[in-house]
């Protein structure tokens, strides 16, 4: 093997993302080019996934989490593409529901969202909502109760924490598909969410998946980012991960 061909092999072994792909003459050979349709065509399919809470989520975990279902602005999911602003803000009848239902200033309050890939979330969501559970039951959290909201973009937090002032809030959300994966989810932390708030005081956990971060993995790197805002008071830019090159954050 020459050079040039180790080195895309090597290329390759890293990354799924379509590197030296073969072509036959300035196009992809037949083979990439049917692959490549299939993988837009999941993509696009993953955005207009619907949620069914029971269906998803199982009676189970909805009863003993308590999980309930509430909504954006956004009435549907053209108007949650095309108004994005929508899917910031609750829709107000759902605002007072959850004012009802859950209880003020937890330390810990979760919240689900279905995002650009509402796949994502049926996939990745209920496990990792388990173990995220599990972890801050264990670690003496005073938990809220956790809901969905349907049609729902990250800025959501803010009008949830301005409602709710949990300590440190959760976002399990949807990430947009791409053409490697149309089921990756993203953990966005806040500490004391309000509507003030920006991207800048978010902290991030991304590539939730099956090639990506396990869902083990990303409850240990999730709970311990809480932990850390949690310490230091403030949240976003100023909260940095710390991890060790090549070993699991477990280690």
């Amino acid at each position: 093997m020459n050079h040039e061909a180790a080195l895309q092999t090597i290329c390759k072994s890293l990354t799924p993302a379509r590197v030296f792909a073969p072509r036959k003459g300035t196009a992809l050979s037949t083979k990439d080019w049917l692959l490549l349709r299939a993988d837009h065509a999941f993509a696009r399919d993953a955005v207009f996934e619907s949620i069914d809470l029971e269906r998803d989520f199982r009676s189970e975990r909805i009863d003993q989490m308590g999980l309930f279902e509430v909504s954006s602005k956004a009435n549907n999911r053209n108007e949650y593409l095309l108004k994005p602003d929508l899917g910031r803000q609750l829709n107000p009848p759902d605002r007072n529901r959850i004012q009802q239902q859950c209880p003020f200033q937890p330390q810990l309050q979760i919240i689900l969202a279905d995002g650009l890939s509402p796949a994502a979330l049926k996939i990745q969501g209920p496990p990792l909502l388990d173990s995220l559970w599990e972890l801050a039951r264990n670690q003496g959290w005073t938990l809220g109760r956790p809901f969905l909201v349907h049609q729902a973009r990250v800025g959501i937090l803010n009008e949830i924490g301005n409602l709710l002032e949990p300590e440190i809030a959760i976002l399990l959300v949807g990430e947009r598909p791409g053409l490697t994966t149309a089921n990756s989810l993203s953990a966005y932390l806040a500490y004391k969410p309000n509507l003030a708030q920006d991207d800048a005081n978010r902290n991030l956990i991304s590539n939730i998946h099956g090639n990506g971060v396990g869902i083990k993995d990303a409850s240990v790197r999730i709970m311990a980012l809480a932990q850390s805002m949690r310490s230091a008071k403030t949240g976003g830019i100023t909260i940095k991960e710390t991890l060790t090159l090549g070993k699991s954050p477990r280690d």
